[in-house]
């Protein structure tokens, strides 16, 4: 293999595909990242974990085809070094030389005996706006479960049902869902998919400023694998089995009131009463009318206390909740205000957001579980 290709291009190209690399590959051939350069001119980079795969094809002047598999998280550390110049590849025997300018290298080419060839890409059924896309995802992550020995917890719950697509998340202290819209190769189609939160979001970031991004599915009725494609770049991701509980149930059908409040200045009150918040412990957010009080702390230890404007329509209410949930659902409703509708202190509270018309967006919802404090019933 011989090639030269733009610097920046490669790079770029390089580390994007060594996300998928683990960090402490369950097997040593899994650090590898494979590289073909064909005739025609073009190069594919391609990675694999357990459940991801990654690929991307850039243009190159491709002097001698070839293909090799070296070392991924290096290869993307080298690069990164480089000036800015055109990189000169070349293979050597066991060996791969890296040129740019007057900076050289070389890495020893690993075995490619042991390395799976990766999934074909499912057919597309389907596009969604990208910036879109990535938005649901980031909105509806914050919810899903870090406990690994929960697999339906860690996962998004994707449902499709024609030109609607609602993203589930929850880790039962707090539910998160988001509707947008898309368009599908089949308006009929109907499937409902569970796919690891944390690939999601990852993929979501990586592929939401290329513009659309096409949803592949390896079966239409019964799929076992996901894709997403955009620019050039690929994911293909292996899908959860199981069956998502019915979690739409837990949002109450009528509520006893709501208050509406600047989702900024409510954010800021948060974060200074996160600073006498033991580990474990709740901020209290009493409601009357035009006013919240936020409470934190208790006992001997600091305290802290502040009143914000609110708007309350219903009966005065305390309600306490973990504090950093508070935070995590603020930073992702990207509205001028938060309105948070209630029917009992003990019972779940709604999330959503409003503008400054006064109009309610209730394509993304975040239910919040409160906490139970001393005192209440």
């Amino acid at each position: 293999m011989r090639l030269q290709v733009e610097k920046d291009l490669f790079t770029d190209a390089v580390g994007w595909v060594a996300r998928t690399i683990p960090h402490r590959p369950a097997v040593p051939v899994l650090a590898g990242m494979k590289i073909v350069a064909d005739a025609d001119g073009h190069i594919s980079l391609s990675s694999r974990d357990s459940d991801i795969t990654s690929h991307v094809d850039i243009d190159a002047d491709v002097i001698e085809a070839g293909e090799i598999l070296v070392n991924g998280k290096l290869l993307a550390d080298i690069c990164r070094a480089l000036p800015a110049q055109p990189i000169e590849f070349s293979t050597d025997g066991n060996k791969v030389d890296i040129e740019c300018g007057s900076a050289h290298f070389s890495m020893k080419v690993m075995t490619m005996d042991d390395y799976a060839e990766l999934h074909d890409m499912p057919p597309v059924v389907g596009s969604v706006d990208g910036s879109l896309w990535q938005e649901a995802v980031q909105q509806v992550t914050i919810a899903a479960s870090n406990d690994d020995t929960l697999p339906m917890l860690v996962s998004v719950c994707i449902e499709i049902h024609g030109d609607s697509i609602m993203l589930m998340a929850t880790d039962r202290y707090r539910l998160a869902v988001k509707e947008i819209a898309w368009k599908p190769e089949d308006p009929d189609i109907s499937v409902r998919i569970l796919v690891r939160a944390a690939r999601l979001l990852d993929i979501a970031k990586a592929l939401g400023s290329a513009g659309p991004v096409d949803i592949s599915l390896n079966d239409a009725q019964l799929p076992t694998l996901i894709g997403f494609a955009a620019a050039g770049k690929q994911n293909t991701v292996q899908l959860i089995d199981g069956d998502y509980p019915q979690v739409l149930s837990l949002f109450p059908e009528e509520v006893a009131g709501f208050a509406v409040m600047d989702r900024g200045e409510l954010s800021e009150a948060i974060k200074r009463a996160r600073l006498v918040v033991e580990k474990n412990s709740a901020v209290r957010l009493a409601f009357s009318q035009d006013e919240l009080v936020l409470d934190a702390g208790q006992g001997d230890t600091a305290q802290a206390s502040e009143a914000l404007a609110a708007t309350v329509d219903g009966k005065d209410i305390t309600m306490a909740f973990n504090p950093v949930f508070l935070q995590e659902g603020l930073a992702v409703l990207n509205a001028k205000s938060v309105r948070l509708a209630y029917t009992q202190e003990n019972k779940p509270a709604v999330f959503t957001g409003q503008d400054e018309k006064g109009v309610v967006d209730e394509s993304f919802r975040l239910l919040l579980m409160p906490i139970r404090t001393y005192g209440s019933r």
